[in-house]
């Protein structure tokens, strides 16, 4: 019954969508691409009061990777806004890239107020697409809260993969699909299409770490939680790192 009852909203919620479906096919979606970098930016406040604790342990150990000389090169995918960007080591350099050119003029907000780090350059690009970056030339790859929106996530890890040098680190932070069972799953799989323009094209259903376990990497640390106070479509996370 349940199951039904899922399959019968989410169609529902599949033609109140057909207006965006429209926007998209004709064009106009654009507009919403150049609004959502303010969106994303105004967000990434709350988000990160919540998720302080959970990032601080992600990204403590950053730093094992740099050089001897103590040098460190890190590469953000998505990097949007420069969420990240306080919780990376003192004096390590950093490439940015994110395929919505608009998020430029809040990236270098976050430069400014994270003059702690060296910043590379910004590179308007795709993660499954980093012709622009040269094979092993990063010591860390950062990842966080965009897996959600690629097109193709093994791809993405393969471009990862080829990017990073040997022993060097990917570090994530996605949202994932909840369990069947809960009603959080329910409600991924009945508002996901209204979610994916919201969000400009996030997915809320996708068991990311079946990827990351698929993917090739040396090693794997992933741990499954819950995130704390944040909107219950995105609440279950998965968080870690893979070794190349």
């Amino acid at each position: 019954m349940k199951t039904c009852l899922m399959k019968f909203c989410r169609i529902l919620c599949f033609a109140l969508t057909l207006p965006l479906q429209l926007m998209e096919v004709t064009g106009l979606y654009g507009m919403y691409k150049r609004l959502f970098p303010l969106l994303a930016y105004n967000i990434t406040f709350s988000y990160n009061d919540k998720m302080h604790k959970t990032k601080r342990n992600l990204f403590r150990n950053v730093g094992k990777f740099a050089h001897s000389d103590g040098t460190l090169r890190l590469l953000e995918i998505g990097c949007g806004s420069g969420a990240n960007f306080q919780f990376y080591p003192y004096g390590c350099t950093v490439v940015c890239t994110d395929p919505n050119p608009h998020f430029e003029k809040y990236l270098r907000m976050s430069m400014e107020a994270n003059k702690h780090l060296t910043y590379d350059k910004f590179v308007v690009l795709s993660g499954e697409d980093m012709k622009e970056v040269q094979d092993e030339s990063v010591d860390v790859v950062v990842c966080t809260l965009v897996l959600c929106s690629v097109s193709d996530v093994q791809q993405v890890l393969q471009e990862i993969r080829r990017v990073l040098k040997s022993g060097g680190a990917f570090y994530f932070l996605e949202h994932v699909v909840s369990d069947p069972s809960s009603w959080t799953y329910f409600f991924q799989h009945v508002l996901e299409p209204l979610w994916y323009y919201l969000g400009d094209g996030c997915n809320v259903t996708r068991a990311t770490w079946k990827d990351l376990e698929a993917a090739g990497f040396s090693e794997l640390h992933l741990k499954q939680i819950e995130a704390p106070e944040v909107t219950l479509m995105i609440r279950p996370h998965i968080m870690g790192y893979s070794i190349k």
